[in-house]
């Protein structure tokens, strides 16, 4: 089986964190989109995952959970943003 590995997991959070910041347009840069979207990316797919010692399917599934956790990532920064 095809895993994303850690180097797709920066891949896809990057582009996320890029698109989201396109989309957003909050005024705190695309570098810190970036940055917390690879973050997220990472620490869902690998961190969770390879603790719960789990692969689920294939790339495509691991390039949606990595999606998925640089959105969260992402927004949660934005709530505590908003709240301080």
């Amino acid at each position: 089986m095809i895993t994303l590995g850690w180097i797709g997991s920066v891949i896809v959070g990057a582009a996320t964190g890029w698109a989201l910041e396109r989309r957003d347009r909050a005024g705190t840069g695309v570098l810190h989109y970036v940055i917390l979207g690879v973050a997220g990316a990472l620490v869902l797919n690998m961190l969770v995952f390879a603790a719960i010692g789990a692969t689920l399917g294939g790339w495509v599934v691991q390039a949606i959970i990595a999606a998925t956790g640089a959105c969260l990532l992402i927004a949660i920064a934005r709530m505590l943003r908003n709240w301080a």
